[in-house]
């Protein structure tokens, strides 16, 4: 039987769009703490905690999440490892509107990732 795979693309495409223009852009580490402080970032299949000591953790597709985080700049910059995956250093521009949290890597340039604040 072949199985299908889901891409990091097709991930993407599967969550629900958030429209640009109700995002707000946080550029500060106080502000991303109150938005994220005792909230699970969660998607389909991933539940994520972001702790103010700078640690991630949570699950996503059946596997372990753990990383560490930091604030630079106007970017929220993570690493993590998912499994025996690992995601090296990446900066990213963090959006928001208070119910959704939207993270862009790459300093804006790359993937987005749009997660709930539950």
């Amino acid at each position: 039987m072949i199985r299908p795979t889901l891409s990091a693309a097709a991930l993407a495409a599967a969550l629900p769009t958030v429209a640009a223009a109700e995002l707000q852009r946080v550029t500060s580490k106080s502000e991303f703490l109150s938005i994220v402080e005792g909230r699970t970032l969660s998607a389909l299949f991933v539940n994520l905690r972001v702790t103010p000591e700078g640690g991630i953790d949570g699950s996503a597709f059946g596997r372990d999440v753990t990383g560490r985080w930091a604030w630079q700049g106007n970017y929220f910059c993570r690493e993590m490892q998912a499994g025996d995956r690992s995601f090296e250093n990446d900066c990213q521009i963090v959006q928001t509107d208070g119910q959704r949290i939207r993270f862009i890597g790459e300093r804006g340039q790359g993937d987005m990732a749009n997660l709930n604040l539950r």
